[in-house]
């Protein structure tokens, strides 16, 4: 191999671990190794590794040993920017301090992002078409704080080395900074833009493609696989970090919408291009959708109405007669402005026409069973008008295609052997299907783009454990006495159990509830009844909330998906976790439905391979908040009691860390107050 010269990982990792004075973790030299292995031999890597671990490092150091070897990086690649900051922050650098005097040369790394994320001189400096939002209301003072942000970029932009709008702290809305930014499809491009020397995205993707590791995100990780122009650094090598995520954001890159508002958008940045009659076509045809739309009942459109046929071929139709107008793409070279204006109106008429194109084929199909995509009409709010979705109903074949046959991929989170399987996880990447043949030899991908060669990769799961003791560090406390959860809001004998629990715990207490409306009844009927403090989400910027429910053992914190997910509170402040049911998908969504109903078309499960696995799933990383250091002990309480009783709960109890488990609530009781003392 072309870094066998190069030290042996684990040698690596024995030196990295030594300098950062840390100590041997059996779960990490396992996965180092797995990951090593995998990179040598071109597999993919499932790898399931608890909290504590310290999986960033046994991913990292095999990579930086990869790309000092092949002089190609490695792209990491994770779900949420507090993952990439650690990682760019605090475990990179570190790690490239203490590996130096192993290495040729010392580790180096950037983060890409999306063009969207980084400031665009050309735009913050000259003539670009304003994005015009007369047609949304505003309260007055939203206006006037927007200004203020606006006010703030300019000035920022006149310091920033990076133009990264990380870096702009307090952050600003989005409303301000699409005055500042421009997409992949709006950009003139590096060679015709004024600002192109100059480009912070340009500067960004340059340093990217000198370094050893590329840290980005899920979205672009998919643009960059799922597009025909890359936007990373050629590389063979993939870590995807907070896999479970990966799907659910590669379905939101490929998901596209219409709205009289997008159509709009489109005919203000035509109208100054082209004759005002042949952009009227298209205003009128945004004001006939507009009218449908309000019309019509939200939720999945199983069969394509005659009227919203009609009304798609419309739109599609004038937004092409625009595009027709507009005469040939890149003209007027000469004139930075007006190409500036001629290319973001493309942009937007270019995705007015695709999506509706898109959504008319979507019915191509005679039978529901045999279409690829689910089309529903989302009824907006107050603030945002009723809009037309289209998504793909499963996203792994595209990555199978795209992703995993053209490049190693390491897969790893702590929650992804779901009922104690990576089979369910494996379907929705697309590795369940084809079987890698003997050799990882060519052969036809099924359903591949007319028949493309590519290289089919076997996959291994493998699941390195937790350095925490489960069964002596905390309990599973199921409310199996209490009813089933209903429709109605939170049941008064949940008010109760919570109320008890939360005093035998002395405050201390994340409350992860499966709605906002959840969670805000709960925190007015409780702030009556309980004498500690009592935060909800909302009251103020999460990440606000999360610190001051971390410096207050008393207080407890009550909330909704993101904390779900996203809290890491170590120590005392957290000694009890409670989950008020089971977090199913609501019944009435129209992908997960779609999605479901099309498993039990093929004689699956429909049930289990979607709406019990994303239970589990979101279950896992909501369990998954107690236990964040080695010293960590407390109780998790599931009130529904449908995790004790319902026929799917030892798959859900499956996916879970072996706590130990009661359905008693004296016991939970009794272990929290001995914790509270």
């Amino acid at each position: 191999m072309p870094d066998s010269h190069l030290p042996p990982v684990e040698e690596l990792l024995k030196a990295a671990v030594a300098a950062l004075g840390g100590s041997d973790r059996p779960g990490q030299l396992q996965m180092v190794n797995a990951v090593q292995r995998a990179i040598d031999t071109e597999e993919h890597l499932a790898v399931q590794a608890g909290t504590g671990t310290g999986k960033s490092l046994a991913y990292l150091v095999p990579s930086v040993r990869h790309a000092m070897g092949t002089d190609s990086p490695v792209v990491v690649s994770t779900a949420t920017i507090a993952l990439q900051r650690q990682l760019v922050d605090r475990d990179l650098p570190r790690l490239a301090e203490t590996l130096v005097k192993e290495l040729p040369h010392e580790p180096t790394f950037a983060i890409l992002k999306g063009r969207r994320n980084y400031l665009c001189r050309y735009k913050a400096t000259a003539g670009w078409p304003e994005e015009d939002e007369h047609d949304q209301l505003f309260d007055v003072r939203d206006v006037s704080a927007t200004g203020r942000m606006v006010q703030r970029i300019q000035e920022w932009a006149e310091e920033t080395e990076t133009g990264d709008r990380d870096e702009l702290v307090p952050g600003v809305n989005e409303q301000a900074w699409r005055q500042f930014s421009v997409s992949a499809q709006e950009c003139l491009g590096a060679q015709r833009c004024p600002s192109g020397p100059e480009c912070f995205a340009e500067l960004a993707r340059s340093r990217a493609g000198e370094v050893d590791i590329v840290v980005t995100n899920h979205a672009l990780l998919a643009i960059d696989a799922m597009g025909d122009i890359p936007v990373l650094p050629e590389h063979d090598v993939v870590i995807v970090d907070e896999a479970h995520e990966l799907v659910d954001r590669v379905t939101s890159v490929v998901t596209s919408e219409l709205s009289e508002g997008s159509v709009s958008l489109a005919v203000r940045r035509v109208s100054r291009l082209i004759e005002q009659s042949v952009a009227d076509q298209l205003l009128e045809s945004g004001e006939d959708l507009k009218a449908l739309l309000a019309a019509a009942p939200p939720g999945r459109i199983d069969e394509l109405p005659e009227v919203l046929g009609l009304t798609l071929a419309l739109v599609r139709d004038a937004a092409a007669r625009c595009v027709t107008a507009l005469g040939p793409r890149g003209a007027d070279k000469d004139d930075p402005e007006r190409a500036g204006q001629r290319k973001a109106a493309f942009t937007a008429l270019d995705e007015v026409h695709d999506t509706a194109v898109r959504m008319l084929e979507a019915y191509g199909h005679a039978s529901e069973n045999d279409r690829a995509e689910v089309v529903w009409l989302d009824e907006g709010s107050d603030r945002r008008p009723p809009m037309l979705r289209v998504a793909p109903l499963n996203v792994g074949g595209m990555l199978r295609e795209r992703l995993f046959g053209e490049r190693t991929v390491v897969l790893t989170s702590a929650t992804l052997a779901l009922g104690g399987s990576f089979d369910g996880m494996a379907k929705q990447w697309g590795l369940g299907e084809p079987p890698a043949p003997e050799g990882g030899e060519q052969v036809t991908v099924p359903g591949g783009e007319k028949g493309r060669k590519q290289k089919v990769r076997g996959w291994t799961g493998m699941d390195v454990g937790s350095p925490f003791d489960h069964q002596r560090s905390g309990i599973l406390y199921v409310a199996k006495h209490l009813p089933q959860p209903g429709r109605d809001g939170l049941p008064e004998a949940y008010v109760d159990e919570i109320a008890e629990l939360i005093e035998a715990a002395g405050g201390r207490t994340l409350g992860l509830f499966s709605s906002m409306r959840a969670a805000k009844a709960a925190t007015e009927a409780l702030r009556e009844r309980l004498d500690v403090p009592l935060l909800c989400q909302g009251d103020d910027s999460t990440m606000l909330l999360v610190k001051q429910f971390a410096e207050d053992e008393s207080t407890c914190l009550f909330g909704t998906l993101s904390l779900w997910q996203g809290v890491d509170v170590p120590g005392p402040s957290l000694r009890l976790v409670i989950i008020d049911r089971v977090p199913f998908p609501r019944p009435d969504d129209p992908l997960t439905s779609a999605r479901q109903r099309h498993v039990q078309s093929k004689g699956g499960n429909g049930f289990m391979a979607v709406a019990a696995t994303h239970a589990a799933l979101l279950l896992a990383q909501g369990v998954g908040r107690l236990l964040r250091a080695q010293d960590d002990k407390g109780v998790i309480a599931v009130l529904d009691p449908r995790l004790a009783t319902a026929r799917y709960s030892g798959f859900l109890l499956g996916s879970l860390p072996p706590f130990w488990r009661t359905t008693d609530p004296a016991v939970a009781r009794s272990a929290l107050k001995r914790l509270s003392v």
